[in-house]
């Protein structure tokens, strides 16, 4: 009897041992993800400060920064908020207290936006930056460009950037949260021409890929499940799904009112339909008319991001 509890404490002390190892692997491999340097070229953009850039920069900052980075640009504390694995902050982008503006070059913020890598080297986090890696230089300088002209806000953060605990880099190393450190993810050599804007197709995918709905709706749209947990499946936005019912304006109404033509909510802290909505009708009607152009495909329920 002595001898089995003897074994039966050598495999438990083993089991307890691997355990240990494994989540000190996962720690160290969060840590060492997220120290990475990433040796990117950044190529300069022209920063203009006529009226009408600064016009055109205000309305993409309005449908790509303000939902995380609020109304005045001055950052939310705890914006990604994990509990007892952790958080993340949008940071303030101002030249106020506790802001990047003033510490920021242009060059920095070129290289964050578009090619997902920080100052120091290592990639952003959670923002997306492999879509806007498709932004055409105009779009990029004319935001930076309003980003550089927002008044000041004071608002400084009590916490790091980023303040994931021990588990919350455990949990991040075994992969449950997918990749969310950016730059690893942007093909630095697959960025084409951006095309004139207009109520065209072409115009509308170069939206959609700026906009990041393949994030959500999948590689070819077609539906997909995004990576936060809690999020339900996105539809299929090719012609072999729900909008296919749909209308021009009935597609515009459900983003602008958040309610599609069924009578179904769109789910705000999932579906960002109050940013979105915000683009113009003819943004909104190039979008209509690149999902129209699509193949009709059955929907998917892989994850959006492979």
């Amino acid at each position: 009897m002595k001898r089995v509890v003897k074994w039966i404490g050598i495999v438990l002390g083993v089991l307890i041992g691997l355990i240990l190892l494994l989540v000190l692997g996962m720690y160290t491999k969060a840590r060492l993800e997220f120290s990475r340097k990433y040796d990117v070229q950044v190529e300069p953009v022209n920063i203009p400060t006529d009226a009408a850039s600064l016009a055109r920069g205000q309305h993409l900052a309005t449908t790509l920064c303000m939902e995380c980075h609020q109304q005045d640009l001055g950052g939310k504390q705890d914006w990604f908020d994990g509990g007892p694995l952790g958080g993340a902050n949008t940071p303030n982008l101002t030249t106020g207290k506790g802001g990047l503006g003033s510490q920021l070059t242009d060059a920095d913020l070129i290289g964050i936006l578009r090619n997902g890598v920080k100052p120091d080297g290592t990639s952003v986090f959670i923002m997306p930056s492999q879509d806007f890696y498709h932004m055409s230089d105009e779009d990029l300088g004319a935001l930076i460009a309003y980003i550089r002209s927002v008044p000041p806000v004071d608002r400084e953060a009590s916490k790091p950037q980023l303040h994931f605990t021990f588990m919350g880099n455990v949990i991040y190393g075994t992969g449950a949260f997918g990749n969310l450190l950016r730059a690893g993810e942007i093909n630095q050599a697959n960025r084409s021409s951006a095309p004139q804007p207009g109520v065209t197709a072409e115009y509308g995918q170069y939206l959609v890929n700026i906009n990041g709905c393949h994030d959500c709706h999948g590689p070819q749209l077609a539906g997909g499940k995004p990576g936060d947990p809690n999020s339900p499946l996105a539809p299929n936005l090719t012609p072999g799904g729900e909008l296919t019912a749909w209308s021009e304006s009935d597609f515009i109404k459900a983003l602008r009112t958040g309610v599609t033509p069924s009578g179904t909510n769109l789910p705000d802290e999932f579906m960002p339909w109050k940013a979105k909505g915000q683009m113009t009708d003819d943004e909104l009607e190039a979008i209509w008319a690149y999902l129209q152009s699509l193949p009709k495909l059955p929907t998917s329920t892989a994850p959006a991001e492979q």
